[in-house]
């Protein structure tokens, strides 16, 4: 049997950060609602100081504003806030794309071809959970590649403000389609040697707001609530 593990690798910071991030995902913490520091430490049973550090952690990555009087209220997502993360992350993907192009083997593209397959796969299962996850693993492949960890945290930050926070249990049906046909013509395109319009392409359709505008507010089903906040 084996042995386990005496001491937790995490420090307090990152458990609480994990805790409060899960809850978030889960939908028991909403946009809109305070955290309560001192019942959230008595909770968890920390001091304020982890508490307090995730919470900074958290409002840098605008996921929750502190304000004065150790009141924390959890931010709502926006629609400028998600016209600005489409362009941040479009922008983003597409410097990857271009840094990863001459290190992306024939190997690389055929397994975004074969990711491709599996979301396709997924979608016509009705399994959105599985398609997200072959989703962030496409992705993923010439975010890796870049080497730019700094790069690939903000990309990925951004992207759990807009999917994960909560985890949406429905999808627009249509939109998955479109993602999986604009993923073929992005593969063509590494295929065919284009980096430069791989690049754009990633930036200018895939990740252009106002190109995926009517998906975006179909997926967002509290529409009415996010323009209220924008």
């Amino acid at each position: 049997m084996d042995a386990k593990p005496v001491l937790n690798v995490k420090s307090l910071k990152e458990q609480v950060y994990d805790f409060l991030r899960e809850q978030m995902r889960r939908g028991e913490i909403l946009p809109g609602s305070v955290i309560d520091m001192e019942e959230t430490s008595k909770k968890l049973g920390v001091s304020r100081t982890p508490l307090r550090d995730a919470l900074l952690q958290l409002e840098s990555e605008d996921f929750v504003a502190i304000l004065p009087r150790r009141k924390v209220i959890v931010n709502v997502l926006t629609v400028q806030d998600i016209k600005n993360y489409y362009e941040i992350i479009g922008a983003l993907e597409s410097i990857a794309i271009i840094k990863s192009f001459d290190r992306m083997s024939d190997k690389d593209v055929d397994y975004l071809e074969q990711m491709n397959q599996e979301m396709k796969h997924a979608i016509e299962a009705n399994d959105f959970d599985l398609y997200y996850e072959k989703n962030l693993n496409f992705h993923r492949v010439y975010l890796d590649l870049c080497e730019n960890e700094k790069l690939i945290r903000i990309v990925n930050t951004l992207k759990k403000r807009l999917y994960d926070f909560p985890r949406r249990q429905g999808f627009v049906k249509e939109w998955e389609e479109s993602s999986i046909q604009e993923h073929a013509r992005f593969i063509k395109l590494l295929r065919e040697g284009n980096k430069e319009e791989a690049a754009r392409f990633m930036r200018d359709v895939h990740w252009s707001y106002e190109v995926q505008e009517k998906y975006i507010v179909k997926y967002y089903r509290q529409v009415d609530a996010i323009k209220a906040g924008s």
